[in-house]
């Protein structure tokens, strides 16, 4: 649905990205055993996140085992399977399916209405299962399409939004930990909205669309993106200071990989884009 929230694989070691692979994998494959080959497609970087990080805290029983993969049958695969990973996955189809609904809803694309058609009945069961947090969801999409309606400009109102739901989402238990996961996800998810926002802001002013960071770039657009950096930068440690908190020791370079680096490489990517756009344009003058 989003899938900013990945590896950093330059700063991995060998050890953790294989693991951090098995765990990928793993979640693929569980969204196979979930819902068939038509959920493998919906594989979600930011949910491999969320099973990485519940299995290292509460460290339900973990099955290691080679497979045959569908989609990549010449090599044989490594996958990891857990409750956690169960959980990611029936979470993975949850926000797949809303996002899929809200696209054929909004854009009347009939691929993505029969992509969604396609796991109605696996939804279904999944959020009779997780009524809390299919509810989260549905109110987020309710949220975001009155916002976009409403041409809401106020940002922080609207990343609010995917803030609670995904913190929902990643309170998993509603146990001792749950609080933490919970403003965890809150931040990650205010960190994700803004983020999807500042990469679609050049799409989305050309075409016209609804982005709530256009009104921020048009009233103030000197500060505009030392805003957005500090806004994201923001976010992002109090998402940091929630995951110190968690007695989590496996796998901790790996997500620690993720909250201080990974999640950082689409918007360093867009800084390196956008500076190579202005230097073309600057040469074009030139001519």
């Amino acid at each position: 649905m989003f899938g900013y929230i990945n590896v950093n694989r330059e700063q991995l070691s060998e050890e953790d990205k294989t693991k951090y692979q098995s765990f990928y994998c793993g979640l693929c494959r569980q969204l196979g055993k979930n819902a068939g080959l038509k959920a493998q497609m919906l594989l979600n970087f930011d949910l491999c996140f969320l099973g990485i990080l519940l299995q290292s805290l509460y460290e339900p029983d973990i099955n290691s085992e080679d497979f045959r993969c569908v989609i990549h049958p010449i090599k044989t695969k490594h996958g990891y399977s857990s409750e956690a990973i169960s959980y990611a996955a029936d979470m993975d189809i949850i926000l797949s399916y809303h996002s899929l609904m809200d696209h054929y809803t909004d854009e009347n694309s009939k691929l993505s209405g029969m992509a969604a058609n396609s796991i109605k009945k696996d939804y279904d069961r999944i959020a009779q299962k997780y009524p809390r947090q299919a509810k989260a969801v549905e109110e987020y999409i309710k949220k975001l399409s009155y916002a976009e309606a409403s041409k809401e400009t106020n940002i922080e109102k609207v990343s609010c939004y995917t803030g609670e739901m995904l913190g929902e989402i990643f309170n998993w238990k509603q146990d001792a930990w749950g609080q933490t996961l919970h403003c965890m996800g809150y931040y990650m998810g205010k960190f994700i909205y803004l983020m999807d926002a500042y990469d679609d802001i050049k799409k989305d002013e050309k075409r016209g669309n609804y982005n709530p960071l256009l009104y921020l770039k048009k009233e103030s657009p000197k500060e505009f993106e030392c805003f957005v950096k500090i806004n994201l930068t923001s976010l992002m440690a109090e998402c940091a200071k929630s995951f110190e908190r968690l007695p989590i020791v496996e796998n901790a370079d790996i997500l620690r990989n993720i909250i201080y680096s990974g999640v950082w490489t689409r918007y360093e990517y867009l800084q390196l884009k956008n500076k190579k756009d202005l230097k073309e344009k600057c040469n074009d003058r030139s001519l």
